[in-house]
């Protein structure tokens, strides 16, 4: 029993210096970086807490389709003359597109002019082609959205679009929303308008589509700003441009390199953008522009 006890008590000794040493150096490390703050103040680069848009987004797809769709079988005996096909043309409501032995084919709206050729063999294909004209100044988009979604889905949401072909995006509204959801893939349909007043979207062209869910204005900060621990967030806020202090903060949207903030910080307040892995919790700082 005492050769234990005395063991016991050696081993209680040993833990107690190593957990001094430990302790004594976190210190000692401590009163250094903070003579050394003091002497050399850290720079950082500052960030005024402001408020940003942030929105949630549901990313999908869908085929373009022409606001309106005119078109119209013209058999190659019975035309006397007609606007040049071969050309893109846009041509107004009124316009006269062919002249034919018993009649004139007139636009009905405005649009893009074009024709398609018809299969050789089929009801006379060799001798017709067919006039298409399409107003594509908008363009509607067919999509389905995950039944999931269907509490925020409303009409005149913002929507935006974008296509492999352009390297830009196009904006919208949604237009309408079914009244059923598809059993089959727990989905429901929805139709967007694209405003495409420059022509470069084209009935058939594969588009992505992106809806904007529970838009809302609230406090944002950068991405870079944001230190995490564990399940914690963090920023470091700048006391009197003069010291730093480590404060909690609860997220939430991220949008565009902003993260959404929803307590723990007042708009105005600075913190820390560039420099957080350079500080500690009340080091002396000096702010840069």
């Amino acid at each position: 029993m005492r050769i234990t006890r005395k063991i016991y008590i050696f081993i209680s000794v040993i833990v107690s210096l190593v957990v001094a040493i430990i302790v004594g150096r976190l210190l000692l490390n401590n009163f250094v970086q903070s003579k050394m703050n003091q002497q050399n103040p850290t720079e950082v680069l500052p960030y005024k807490v402001t408020k940003d848009i942030f929105f949630e987004k549901v990313d999908t797809f869908g085929t373009a389709i022409a606001n309106q769709s005119f078109s119209l079988r013209i058999k190659k005996a019975d035309l006397i003359n007609s606007v040049e096909f071969d050309k893109i043309l846009f041509i107004k409501k009124g316009d006269v597109i062919a002249n034919l032995k018993n009649e004139k084919v007139i636009a009905p709206f405005e649009g893009r002019l074009g024709i398609r050729e018809i299969t050789p063999g089929i009801l006379g294909g060799e001798d017709s082609f067919i006039v298409t004209l399409d107003d594509i100044k908008i363009i509607k988009i067919d999509i389905k959205i995950p039944e999931s979604y269907l509490g925020v889905l409303k009409k005149d949401l913002k929507v935006e679009a974008t296509t492999e072909a352009f390297n830009e995006t196009f904006k919208g509204l949604l237009e309408t929303v079914s009244a059923r959801v598809d059993p089959t893939t727990r989905s429901i349909l929805v139709q967007a308008k694209i405003n495409n007043s420059d022509l470069k979207i084209i009935p058939g062209m594969l588009v992505s589509v992106g809806v904007i869910l529970s838009e809302k204005n609230s406090l944002g900060v950068p991405e870079e700003s944001i230190i995490q621990q564990g399940n914690k967030f963090n920023v470091y806020k700048i006391i009197d441009n003069k010291i730093v202090e480590l404060t909690e903060v609860k997220v939430g949207t991220r949008n565009f390199g902003k993260v959404e903030i929803l307590s723990g910080l007042k708009e105005d307040e600075l913190i820390v953008r560039e420099g957080t892995s350079k500080v500690r919790n009340k080091s002396q700082i000096k702010v840069t522009n």
